[in-house]
């Protein structure tokens, strides 16, 4: 008779987002989730965060457009972008967050937001170099977006910025957009950051900030409070790092002491603690993310002891 071989264990693939979701909800099915997801809902309050230079408030989550809005610009493609935004809309959220540089992503946000718009905070970038060239580029994008006027338009990436931000203030005069920002998403990119908000008067940056990467916490976000500036927050799920990080993971018990019941709640929830962050801007291009992730603006907040625990918890996966 022949030896009996162990089974060969084989490595499964980092899990996305996508597969959390869809284990959870097959869990449920066979009565064996721990607890259901809890989406926000239309009686939910969200939280809101002033826009300093005005006093403005804003819900404090919004969407984020890059790669999941960068579609055909039909409306067949278009359709479940609409529907996203209209839950995002009848939940109580406001911000929209584009760029030129992201594909059709304006474009699209020109369909989707036909009869929405006046319900929205828009904000897109510019990018160009060079006066003449930031002129078009702006002008194009009140086109794509089938609009005229934007909320906000910043400097991506900080690429020619005394140059744009002049364009930017001559379309604020107008009365063409109400406000002015600066962008970046990377670490390295703060010290040039810290120069240009110390340097010029800013409505808004946008920055890179999540569980596992905490440095605009230490130099970025209290500059940004000094200075009377609000934030936004790109990439708060690293890129998709923190769900390849957790896996399969349980949430930890402690997630249910400030109302978490997803990943990406926990996620969220971290990065909106810090009271210098106006609205993260994740990717949601279903109604479903839309209200998993808009749950997180509700409820209560985790105190520092409890933030210093979820990063505890974090740098040890």
């Amino acid at each position: 008779m022949p030896p009996v071989l162990p089974p060969v264990l084989l490595p499964l693939p980092p899990l996305s987002r996508r597969t959390l979701l869809q284990g959870t909800a097959a869990l449920a099915g066979l009565g064996l989730a721990p607890a259901p997801l809890r989406p926000a809902r239309a009686a939910d309050t969200l939280i809101t965060r002033p826009i300093p230079s005005s006093g403005e408030r804003l819900p404090a989550m919004g969407i984020g457009t890059s790669r999941r809005y960068e579609v055909a610009a039909t409306s067949e493609a278009t359709a479940p972008l609409r529907e996203a935004v209209e839950r995002f809309v009848a939940l109580g959220g406001r911000v929209i967050d584009t760029a030129p540089s992201y594909g059709t992503a304006e474009e699209v946000l020109g369909i989707v937001l036909q009869g929405l718009r006046e319900k929205i905070f828009l904000a897109t970038k510019v990018a160009a170099r060079g006066r003449e060239a930031s002129e078009a580029e702006t002008e194009r994008s009140f086109q794509r977006l089938r609009t005229d006027r934007i909320d906000l338009i910043a400097v991506h990436n900080l690429i020619d910025t005394e140059t744009n931000l002049a364009v930017l203030r001559a379309l604020k005069e107008k009365g063409r957009i109400r406000y002015v920002g600066v962008t970046v998403w990377r670490d390295e990119q703060f010290p040039d950051l810290e120069a240009v908000m110390k340097r010029d008067k800013l409505d808004f940056v946008q920055v890179n900030y999540a569980l596992d990467s905490r440095l605009a916490a230490e130099r970025i976000l209290p500059l940004a409070a000094e200075r009377g500036v609000a934030v936004m927050v790109n990439v708060p799920f690293g890129r998709d790092r923190l769900f390849k990080a957790v896996k399969d993971k349980p949430l930890p018990d402690f997630a249910a002491d400030f109302g978490c019941k997803s990943w990406a709640q926990f996620f969220l929830k971290y990065v909106l603690a810090n009271e210098a962050v106006t609205c993260p801007i994740p990717g949601m291009a279903k109604a479903a993310y839309v209200e998993d992730n808009l749950a997180a603006a509700t409820g209560r907040l985790p105190d520092a002891a409890e933030r210093r625990k979820m990063e505890a918890f974090i740098d040890a996966v």
